[in-house]
């Protein structure tokens, strides 16, 4: 049976190795975390499961670490992702990650093959199941048009100041808010300053939402060539643009360091961990909401696949609902890859495994057994602005 190590034990990281201790039989799971005691902490809650310590600056080390298991399972911030991935390869293990890295993952594709092993980034919630969304869709059209993903982890309800709780890496967050943008317009790739893009919208089951370009389409850009648009936005509730705005235009998020008091402080780190800090709200339940359409010509008739998705906070179990999307596709992903029903060797989008029909059904499936539902419907494309 796999021998399998999940790489961050934080707010999905530790529901990932959860999961997967669950979902194989006779799997050996170690977690691994720079602090010992929350890899410790969080292995403790695993039945069988074992932990180490992983610096993700000490190459060489990393190797070795990783070397002898048969998986990796990837929750790093983004800033240290890609290296992760690399130390994966190297080691000669499989790849399942939901860190959002800057870098191109599929630069890894050659090294990858020479490897033997399986390199799937970006296998989250999003980017990674509106990933497999949009591919499934396109898989079902002769052409496709347009993609569209409009997606967000809110509370329950607005929670003063951003209206926003922390759900996940607070330093992913802010890259959401800095990183530029690549969409598809025109059928180019063009890109847009993050934040842009703002449109008010309605997300049936939630209300009023306002939405704004994020740097969500990651390898979708390049395995999808020929649609004329395709972007992804993120929700949040009305008025949090305006205020992050002002953060970032007084360098709340910027890299640059600062001297203060004859100390070296970087403005982006603690930002990071102000917003950790006040944010993080666990007794404020969570939900995911998400809408994929995808949209273009079947039999010669004009049709939209709309893919509808709204999570909730997990009273019971206490997860929330940005665990539960993330990890849980990560989780039955590496499920896959570990029973061998995903067998193709180098660096594999999402959306390519969105384009088997069986293995697509396969998750919505095992995300339904988790509570977590994706609801379908084949519609003819109408003037209607919204979502278009």
């Amino acid at each position: 049976m796999p021998k399998v190590i999940v790489l961050g034990c934080g707010k999905i990281g530790s529901v990932m190795a959860m999961d997967f201790a669950k979902s194989v039989d006779g799997s050996e799971v170690v977690v691994a975390d720079r602090s010992s005691e929350l890899a410790r902490t969080v292995a403790s809650t695993i039945k069988g499961a074992g932990w180490v310590s992983v610096d993700t600056a000490d190459y060489p080390r990393m190797v070795k670490t990783l070397k002898g298991f048969d998986i990796v399972l990837g929750a790093l911030p983004g800033d240290y992702g890609y290296r992760a991935l690399e130390a994966a390869v190297e080691a000669g293990a499989d790849v399942v990650d939901v860190s959002f890295t800057p870098e191109d993952s599929m630069e890894l594709d050659v090294s990858a093959k020479k490897a033997g092993v399986t390199v799937i980034p970006d296998c989250g919630v999003a980017p990674g199941l509106s990933s497999i969304l949009v591919g499934y869709g396109a898989s079902r059209l002769d052409k496709v048009k347009k993609a569209h993903i409009m997606v967000g982890g809110i509370p329950e309800s607005p929670v003063p100041p951003l209206g926003y709780t922390i759900t996940w890496s607070a330093e992913g967050l802010i890259d959401e808010y800095v990183r530029d943008v690549r969409i598809v317009e025109g059928g180019r790739v063009v890109q847009v300053p993050a934040l842009s893009g703002l449109e008010e919208v309605d997300f049936p089951g939630v209300g009023k939402l306002e939405a704004f370009y994020t740097d969500g389409l990651r390898t979708l850009v390049r395995s999808m060539p020929g649609v004329d648009s395709m972007w992804e936005k993120t929700l949040r509730y009305p008025g949090h643009v305006e205020k992050v705005r002002l953060m970032r235009e007084l360098g709340f998020f910027n890299d640059d360091s600062l001297t203060v008091e004859g100390k070296e402080v970087s403005p982006r780190l603690v930002t990071a961990r102000l917003l950790e800090r006040n944010l993080w709200r666990p007794d404020v339940g969570d939900l995911l909401a998400m809408i994929v359409e995808v949209s273009g010509k079947a039999g010669g008739m004009e049709t939209r696949y709309r893919y509808h998705v709204l999570d909730r906070f997990d009273k019971t179990k206490k997860v929330t609902a940005m665990a539960r999307t993330t990890a849980y596709t990560a989780s039955i992903i590496a499920a896959m890859l570990a029973k061998g029903k995903i067998k193709e060797k180098g660096v594999i989008p999402p959306e390519r495994i969105g384009m088997d029909e069986k293995t697509t059904r396969a998750l919505l499936s095992e995300l339904k057994n988790r509570g977590v539902i994706v609801e379908e419907s084949k519609i003819l494309i109408c003037n209607s602005p919204q979502f278009q």
